[in-house]
């Protein structure tokens, strides 16, 4: 399992890492003005979508359930499960597509309603959304073939696939005088980019498992018991895409800049979520339901204990470094060209109420995987719904006094809901035991994570003056911030886990 971890993560660091420099581009050449709003609306809805329906809810339902036809009746009766799926699916998308081109104004006076007031920028908005929306139909075909690739212990070619979305934006962005606005090169490159991935995931699966077909609709046993699966898959992915999706609503109703500085903190946050969260879940959903299916409950509980101390590892620093140093993080990356010092700031001070809920964020997928692998889609709902709840009302609450910041803060809450009650429904049901073992290296993990922010703040807080004078000051204090933290954090979790701990871990 970790092999497959380190190459999800891998090509996910690839992308995220690419990302950066996208956002660069982005930042430079779009800034933080009414423009930048206009294309992050564009941009946010699809992948609004996307991560409900297709990474999300579709992912949930469609990995269990293809394991099992496929562990259970072989091949070929997976590759008929598969085909009526696709058939289905395309549908479906296609339909959601039109509707989407026909009536995008009035979707846009519903999700972004503060434009309204602001009719040039709300034009831009619409005429920008339209080009990047058909990108939603594109991935949830990439999802669909990425998930029957992972069954097939096949990881690398879908955790590449982003990359794509980074290198066709930076192209199009670096001709963006060929277009009407840089927002539109923007859009364009989102658009590109889901052809990409899709020839280059259907590559991948024609070489090695033969592509889906269309297929006569039949609603036999097992497409309805996806579809069971998939409603309130559905419902329990909606949680922090709502959380979003209200975010983008409601910032449209703040001064100009509050969606872009939502949307650059949002940015430097999924990173741990995509290199950590995301990779360790994408392969312990897999992992977990053939071990469930094989009648090895121990070891699908081992393999999901693991998979929380490895992402309880990696993304510790992160949470560290965004609560305690997170404008000079923003300032080393972004505040350069049209992104002033300003909006690094803003940007700064929402990353920070965000990293308040990066534990759960980074945690929540590996920790409803226990539920997804036995098929039962039915329960994290409940949690989302309860974390959906709090979320928005505190949203409410909180944006009048601290704008896009209590958004952000209120979508921490929200997920920190949302998490402990799926602990607590897997302890309930016995799939989660959580043992004094378990207990003490939770503690042993905050308190590494108090030491290491220690150390982070005395590091800004010596190199400020003393780097002041220097052209690139922001840019050094940043490296000398990521070697000093990794010294002090390697240090911490060898002194208190110990060396033996490590090796465990590495070799299960």
């Amino acid at each position: 399992m970790l092999g497959r971890i380190f190459t999800v993560g891998g090509y996910t660091l690839l992308s995220r890492l690419t990302g950066f420099a996208r956002d660069i581009m982005l930042a430079a050449i779009l800034g933080a003005g009414p423009m930048a709003d206009a294309f992050f609306v564009a941009l946010r809805l699809p992948n609004h979508f996307r991560a409900i329906f297709a990474e999300g809810a579709f992912n949930a339902a469609w990995v269990p359930a293809y394991a099992h036809v496929h562990g259970e009746r072989g091949e070929a009766a997976a590759k008929l499960f598969a085909d009526r799926i696709f058939t289905l699916l395309l549908a479906s998308q296609v339909l959601l597509l039109v509707v989407a081109w026909l009536f995008m104004p009035q979707a846009m006076s519903i999700l972004a309603p503060g434009f309204t007031e602001d009719a040039e920028q709300r034009h831009l908005a619409i005429e920008l959304t339209r080009i990047t929306f058909p990108y939603l139909l594109l991935i949830t075909l990439v999802t669909l073939y990425g998930g029957m690739l992972n069954v097939m212990q096949r990881f690398a070619s879908a955790a590449a696939a982003s990359i794509f979305l980074n290198v066709a934006m930076m192209m199009t962005l670096a001709l963006a005088a060929w277009f009407p606005t840089a927002g539109h090169a923007a859009a364009w490159g989102v658009l590109i980019s889901g052809f990409l991935q899709y020839f280059l995931l259907a590559g991948d699966l024609a070489r090695h498992g033969g592509l889906p077909r269309f297929a006569p609709l039949r609603l036999d046993e097992d497409v309805r018991g996806f579809f069971k699966a998939l409603g309130p898959a559905t419902l329990g992915s909606m949680g922090t895409q709502v959380a979003l999706f209200a975010d983008t609503i409601i910032a449209t109703f703040l001064p100009a800049g509050a969606l872009s500085a939502l949307y650059y903190a949002d940015r430097l946050n999924q990173l741990p979520i995509g290199v950590i969260g995301i990779a360790i879940g994408t392969v312990l959903l897999p992992e977990m339901s053939r071990r469930i299916t094989a009648n090895d409950h121990d070891g699908a509980m081992k393999a999901q204990r693991r998979a929380f101390d490895f992402t309880l590892l990696f993304s510790v620093p992160f949470v560290a470094a965004f609560v305690t140093v997170p404008e000079a993080i923003m300032r080393a990356l972004f505040a350069r060209g049209a992104f002033s010092k300003a909006d690094a700031a803003a940007a700064g001070a929402t990353l920070a109420a965000y990293a308040i809920g990066l534990i759960p964020f980074v945690l929540i997928r590996s920790a409803v995987a226990t539920f997804y692998a036995r098929k039962d889609t039915a329960t994290p709902v409940r949690a989302s719904l309860t974390g959906i709840a709090v979320n928005v009302a505190l949203k409410v609450a909180l944006m009048g006094s601290l704008a896009q910041i209590g958004l952000a803060l209120a979508t921490a809450v929200g997920v920190w809901t949302n998490l402990l009650l799926v602990l607590f429904f897997a302890v309930r049901r016995g799939f989660l035991v959580p043992d004094r073992a378990w207990l003490k290296s939770l503690a042993k993990f905050l308190l590494t994570g108090m030491i290491l922010a220690a150390a982070f703040w005395l590091i800004a807080r010596v190199s400020g003056p003393a780097l002041g004078a220097m052209h690139f000051h922001d840019e050094v204090t940043l490296v000398l911030l990521a070697v000093g933290g990794t010294i002090v954090y390697a240090l911490a979790i060898l002194i208190l886990f110990g060396r033996r701990w490590l090796v465990s871990l590495v070799r299960g």
